[in-house]
């Protein structure tokens, strides 16, 4: 199994118990903060299950209708994820505001604590590992699903520091107070991770460090071709896709140049995984100076 599908089982697990043992604590102790926690994790698992399809799909080499792969799935699936973000933001401060009009108690905190510390243990050791993985493997999808349990260890943290100053002063208010400081921690998140997901989409450049990183290799090879223009990238879930023209001396032979070509694709490939360069040969109508 490709260790970005691992991965993906790995956060499918560990969310589904995240969601039954919050939802039940909460239930039971009457806390909505928890239960807000939980609602949060069941989104979590949605999302979870939504990055395992991408990671899984988006591997899958071109075909006739896809020609150019299917990399942007994971894209698709960061977006839809940081939707759901949004709305579990939302149904937390729903249920806060009730609970602060309709009042009510939070019964046991030691139990409330107990699980709120442990999933901030659990979230932030599976997501240092989905973000590893993802990173690695210039994965959107885990990335994104990465940075969502990373939300969690936030907000469980900030949950039980919520339950903790309830034992302390005793004033309940404190229990959807911490409710809302979750929610509009997660609003940040799905902000975040809106961006990041969804601006690939509309066929956005790579940042610049990857094009800084293009650009120095071409230089590389200056003493090769008079010069290159119409550098164009973009970014299609964990593929990067790299074109532009490189104006040769016309003296150059089709072998010649195609041999330069495969020299600096391979380069390229080297330094930024999962790139496809494509090089549009030129030969040029003038003798010039090299490009610098």
């Amino acid at each position: 199994m490709d260790i970005r599908a691992k991965a993906a089982w790995l956060s499918v697990f560990s969310n589904t118990f995240l969601v039954l043992s919050k939802l039940v604590i909460g239930i039971l102790i009457g806390s909505v903060s928890v239960i807000s926690e939980a609602i949060h994790s069941a989104n979590d698992l949605l999302a979870s299950f939504i990055a395992l399809f991408a990671v899984k799909t988006s591997t899958r080499p071109p075909d006739r209708e896809h020609p150019y792969g299917h990399g942007k799935i994971e894209n698709i699936s960061g977006t839809i994820e940081a939707l759901l973000i949004f709305v579990a933001a939302g149904m937390i401060i729903k249920e806060a505001i009730d609970k602060i009009v309709s009042g009510g108690e939070v019964m046991d905190l030691g139990w409330g604590m107990t699980v709120m510390g442990f999933s901030a243990l659990l979230n932030f050791l599976v997501s240092n590992y989905l973000l590893k993985v993802g990173r690695e493997n210039n994965s959107v999808a885990l990335e994104a699903d990465g940075m969502h349990l990373r939300t969690d260890v936030l907000t469980s943290l900030g949950v039980f520091f919520g339950l903790l100053l309830i034992k302390i002063t005793g004033y309940q208010i404190f229990d959807p107070i911490a409710a809302i400081l979750v929610a509009c921690l997660i609003l940040k998140a799905a902000y975040d991770l809106t961006r990041k997901a969804f601006m690939p989409l509309l066929d956005s450049s790579l940042d610049e460090e990857d094009i800084a990183l293009t650009e120095s290799i071409l230089k590389e090879y200056k003493d090769n071709y008079i010069e290159y223009h119409k550098l164009r990238t973009r970014k299609a879930g964990r593929d990067s896709h790299i074109d532009f023209h490189l104006v040769l001396n016309p003296d150059k032979s089709i072998q010649e140049a195609h041999d330069l070509c495969e020299e600096i694709e391979a380069r390229i490939n080297a330094q930024i995984p999962y790139s496809h360069v494509l090089i549009h040969i030129e030969p040029s109508k003038k003798d010039s100076k090299q490009n610098s």
